[in-house]
């Protein structure tokens, strides 16, 4: 079996006794963790290490792979300059890999690399693994923006190349938990933090991966995690396998969730395909929000739809036009169109005042934008038009208002301008709870600078949703 076993292992640069000076003493249970697992990786004797990291070159649709024949880094932004470590890459693997992922329809590959250099998402665990054994080639692997379900379908992508180069290979998937456990943790405390941390470490020790899977966008981003992405991809190069999993070490007394577990494939297991059962799952849930779309949504996404599949945009018949509500056939307003696949946003488009004759010209014009023009993202693909949700936002006329205590997260959306440069966001959006974190993102959305001399605009919005 050429993948050997996988493991998940945290990043603490401080775990480095030259940059913990003495610190690190305060988690003796992961160092002895991480000592156990170099144990085990020195008896495996893998040839390549696959690295998955959060912390380097990542793009939203993109698997980074970095490129060339081998790769340095050191401590230096740590205070440990002389503590370095030099690895060659496995080139032929990871071309395996890219070609893999091709002909799964992912993009991934060595282009746009923006470090060279390891980083410490990498060279902490290698660290550890080159005390016990130093003699392996590796591979460096980026998350992605991509979906959970996505980094899932990658790992099998791994565990492919693998099996084809018959390449002795063991999976390190580089993060650590929620860093809001303690009020002086990097980010504070949160309630989300310990919550998610339990429901992860339970999961690593049952190798429960479509649990994994499952866990919404929003508890991602409440427990500020970083090791989350990396996981789903080791977890998914034991798609159908049996898997011995343990969870060797927790603790998290700097405010950030350190967990090590192992996991060891132990032959076939059909029932464990568990993305075949998220997109089962998945497609039961949009067969249900369509059985209960209002005609707003509704149109969003046959105007998205009839655009992919056809080439060009959907014109309504009058009988069609007719059977829509008055309004949106007699009425002209801003409309904003957002869509997200498996909890994450996939595109967003809107107008703040009306550009065409109606509401329902409107939604057709801005699905079709927000699917195929929004350029933080790849174009909709015709295989993810199934597992679409839409949300539309009608808006109201927007009033001049003097300073921010006029508004409301929950209730007001904002526009802010300077000169020639607006910014909007929406209200009711998740984790835009204080007016001032509302206006500083529209702030940035439009370029304006911190200070500049803006004018603020509220605006209520009708959301079908």
């Amino acid at each position: 079996m050429p993948l050997l076993a996988a493991f998940t292992l945290p990043h603490p640069p401080l775990a480095i006794p030259a940059v913990g000076k003495g610190e690190e003493v305060k988690i003796q249970k992961t160092l002895d963790a991480f000592a156990e697992i170099a144990g085990q990786i020195a008896k495996l004797k893998p040839e390549t290490i696959i690295f998955i990291t959060p912390h380097n070159t990542s793009y939203a649709d993109y698997f980074h792979i970095s490129p060339g024949s081998e790769a340095s880094g050191d401590f230096a932004k740590f205070n440990a300059r002389d503590v370095k470590i030099a690895k060659k890459y496995d080139q032929e693997l990871a071309s395996a890999v890219q070609t893999a992922a091709s002909d799964a329809g992912i993009m991934a590959g060595g282009a746009g690399e923006r470090d060279k250099r390891l980083d410490h998402g990498v060279l902490v665990p290698m660290w550890y693994i080159d005390k016990a054994y130093p003699d392996y080639m590796c591979v460096r692997i980026s998350q992605s923006g991509f979906s959970s379900k996505i980094h899932y379908k990658f790992g099998q992508c791994l565990n492919e190349a693998a099996d084809k180069l018959n390449r002795r290979v063991v999976i390190v998937a580089s993060g650590d938990l929620s860093h809001k456990l303690k009020e002086e943790g990097p980010y504070g405390f949160a309630k989300e933090g310990p919550e998610y941390d339990k429901r992860v470490t339970e999961i690593l020790n049952e190798a429960d991966f479509l649990s994994l899977l499952q866990i919404p966008e929003s508890a991602l981003e409440s427990a500020a995690e970083c090791g989350y992405r990396s996981y789903a991809v080791m977890a998914g190069c034991f798609d159908k396998k049996e898997v011995a999993s343990k969870l060797i070490s927790y603790e998290g007394p700097f405010g950030v969730g350190y967990a090590v577990s192992s996991f060891y494939p132990e032959g076939d297991r059909p029932s464990r395909n568990f993305f075949e059962q998220l997109e089962a799952i998945e497609l039961d849930e949009a067969r249900q929000r369509e059985e209960g779309e209002d005609a707003y949504r509704s149109l969003a996404r046959k105007s998205l739809e009839f655009r992919v599949k056809n080439g060009k945009a959907l014109k309504l018949s009058k009988l069609e036009m007719d059977a829509l509500p008055e309004e949106m056939t007699t009425e002209r307003a801003g409309v904003f169109v957002s869509l997200h696949l498996s909890g994450r946003l996939r595109g967003c488009i809107g107008t703040i005042s009306p550009a065409t004759g109606t509401i329902a010209e409107e939604i057709i014009s801005n699905a079709v934008s927000a699917g195929m023009h929004d350029n933080r993202f790849t174009p909709v693909m015709a295989d993810e038009l199934k597992f679409l949700t839409y949300k539309v936002d009608v808006l109201k006329p927007a009033e001049d208002i003097s300073d921010l205590t006029q508004l409301d997260p929950s209730r007001y959306g904002v526009i802010v301008s300077e000169g020639g440069k607006r910014g909007l966001l929406l209200p009711k959006l998740d984790g835009v709870d204080t007016a001032e974190k509302q206006i500083s993102i529209a702030m940035r959305k439009a370029g304006i600078k911190e200070g500049a001399k803006i004018s603020l605009q509220r605006f209520e919005v009708v959301r079908h949703e």
